[in-house]
């Protein structure tokens, strides 16, 4: 199994090593909050469900009442800063995997037939745009081994080898870092 190391948490990146859907849903609420806080949302979320589960169940959130899962992410502390609009999406996402992908979220990645199909699968999900699709495909080939043909491709810049571009390129605390600053020059870029 592969260890990612995306939110300086062990617990919270354990989650995700094993949970396709708890990745699936940190690449949501990947999104104006910090990049290890969006990651560590999952594991959040499932120390504060009922009973003792081991995973982010799709099912299960599918079917939670809407303010349920509000309040779940409301906290304190809250899962993010927006966590009922986050919410709605989140369940909209396991809606998803529940209805197409017979919940099981690494169902959406198995079996493609190219990089192509798969980043249309991804875009395809609630919340997902096209730049965060892409990073989740460059995410899957670079650090799980999901590498149909034309993944880097899909990804675009986001699958090009030795760069720090995106929560795809993180590994330690070093590349986080540099995933920060060419985000930050980014920002600027764009601003200027």
């Amino acid at each position: 199994m592969t260890s990612l190391r995306l939110t300086g948490d062990e617990r919270a990146d354990a989650l995700l090593s094993r949970d396709p859907f708890a990745l699936l849903a940190g690449m949501l609420l990947d999104q104006q909050i910090r990049m290890e806080t969006a990651f560590a949302g999952p594991a959040r979320i499932l120390e504060r469900l009922p009973g003792t589960p081991d995973r982010l169940d799709p099912v299960a959130l599918a079917g939670m009442p809407e303010a349920d899962l509000a309040a779940v992410m409301a906290g304190p502390p809250a899962v993010h800063r927006y966590h009922g609009s986050m919410a709605r999406r989140l369940q909209a996402l396991a809606r998803v995997v529940r209805d197409d992908y017979d919940g099981d979220a690494a169902a959406l990645w198995r079996d493609v037939d190219d990089g192509a199909q798969l980043l249309r699968r991804v875009r395809a999900l609630p919340g997902f745009g096209d730049q965060k699709a892409r990073i989740f495909v460059a995410l899957l080939g670079k650090q799980l081994g999901v590498r149909p043909d034309g993944w880097r491709e899909a990804a675009g810049e986001y699958g090009e080898a030795d760069v720090h571009r995106s929560v795809a390129d993180v590994v330690d605390d070093a590349s986080t870092a540099r995933v920060r600053e060419f985000k930050q020059q980014r920002k600027a870029a764009s601003r200027a």
